[in-house]
């Protein structure tokens, strides 16, 4: 029984031994998470001053970047004034189209011995107390006893003039005529619509009386632009 009994006090020895062992361990181990704790709240505060830093970074970027946007407004401005500038310059900005009220239009014979087919010269006048712009083509059409038949463009290239009030521009209407010496067809009227207008006027027809009848496959009768006036535009 001596034996036993001491035995099992040198195994409570060892078991006291081991758990105080165990204690001092997780002492230990709770000093170490301690001590670490205070080196996380150091972190902590750098991290927390690193984004002060970045915080007043990014203040200073946006107040960089506001002064640069406010420059490049400045800029533009000054860009757009410029701009604004040099549209006021240009005279075609300032003019508008002329209107066929303030146009005074008239047609004569401009026909040159010898030319197979005749000529036709149709003026404009700016009697509109202003300058404006004309352009293109007109509306041509030459009213017969057979009815109404329109000009064909020529296709020539069209250019934009400023005409001057109380100058004057003209485009030619060729047509072919009645060599036959039939009837042919009875020219009654011409009627003149200005480019990029609506409204018209019909005019006295001063060149031949007849065109000859045809099967469509003879010449038609074409017009140029304005500013083209002239024996074939």
């Amino acid at each position: 029984m001596r034996v036993h009994k001491l035995t099992f006090a040198a195994l409570a020895v060892v078991a006291g031994l081991s758990l105080t062992a165990c204690q001092n361990d997780d002492a230990g181990a709770g000093q170490s998470d301690s001590s670490s704790a205070p080196a996380a709240s150091s972190g902590s505060n750098a991290s927390s001053s690193g984004g002060s830093s970045d915080s007043g970074s990014a203040e200073q970027g946006g107040a960089k970047a506001s002064t640069g946007t406010s420059s490049g407004g400045s800029s533009s401005g000054g860009t757009g004034t410029a701009a604004g500038t040099g549209t006021g310059s240009d005279a075609n900005a300032k003019v508008s189209k002329c209107r066929t009220d303030e146009l005074e239009i008239t047609a004569k014979d401009n026909t040159i011995d010898g030319d197979p087919d005749r000529t036709v010269v149709v003026e404009l006048t700016n009697g509109g107390g202003r300058d404006c712009t004309i352009s293109g083509y007109a509306g041509v059409d030459l009213k017969t006893n057979a009815g109404s038949l329109s000009a064909k463009r020529t296709g020539q290239q069209a250019t934009s003039t400023i005409l001057k009030n109380g100058k004057s521009i003209a485009f030619p209407v060729n047509y072919p005529f009645n060599k036959s010496g039939g009837s042919g067809v009875r020219i009654t009227g011409l009627v003149v619509t200005p480019p990029n207008e609506t409204k018209s006027v019909t005019l006295n027809w001063p060149g031949a009386a007849t065109l000859p009848v045809t099967d469509g496959s003879g010449s038609s009768v074409t017009v140029g632009p304005v500013g083209s006036a002239g024996q074939g535009g």
